[in-house]
């Protein structure tokens, strides 16, 4: 008799979400493959993710970093995680999303499911009618900075799967490849990227 894997995750959960990274098309990771390089060799690269993700083995591999310009003058990291990275987020985002969904104030427009920018300028603009004030707040550096622990226990808040537990941590760990090729770890802050708009 053989034994089950210990995390049951639907083969049909890798493919779907596969569709869906193909779909945000997207820039290689530091491995240099690009989506189409992945669909070279797709049954066997999907299998092999699936494989690892419901054995507890997957590894993220490391995140490529980019610096992108800010119009203040300074530079946001951008992570930019590997195909097959993209797909394994992508396999705990659209379990995890619809969980959270609900606790998100309806004001709320970043990189959430069928609002954009384009959403928020439009309730701004109205309400810009409607009162004689604004307020406008930012916390500097805040994903930058971020507690891994505190965002850990807000997960387990939510959820109580073990594999999503075990791979968000992990994702929060991996190392990042900077331009010249170095590898920096990580015990704090997630880099901008990913499949949600942030890397775990």
């Amino acid at each position: 008799m053989t034994k089950a894997k210990p995390f049951e995750i639907p083969k049909q959960w890798v493919l779907e979400s596969y569709r869906q990274v193909r779909s945000r098309k997207g820039a290689p990771g530091y491995d240099g493959q690009s989506i189409e390089d992945f669909e070279a060799r797709l049954r066997g690269n999907l299998y092999k993710l699936w494989n690892r993700m419901s054995s507890g083995s997957y590894m993220p591999p490391p995140v490529r970093l980019v610096e992108i310009p800010k119009a203040d003058g300074g530079r946001r990291p951008l992570g930019i995680p590997t195909v097959s990275d993209r797909v394994a987020q992508m396999v705990v985002k659209r379990e995890l999303e619809p969980r959270l969904e609900p606790y998100f104030h309806t004001d709320s427009y970043g990189y959430r499911p069928g609002k954009g920018a384009l959403d928020a300028v439009a309730i701004t603009r109205e309400r810009c009618w409607r009162y004689p004030w604004v307020v406008d707040l930012d916390i500097q550096a805040f994903f930058d900075s971020i507690d891994h622990d505190l965002l850990m226990r807000a997960v387990r808040h939510h959820t109580q799967e073990r594999w999503m537990l075990l791979y968000i941590e992990r994702w929060l760990k991996a190392d990042l490849v900077l331009s010249d090729g170095t590898r920096r770890p990580r015990d704090r802050g997630t880099p901008q990227g990913g499949v949600n708009g942030h890397l775990f």
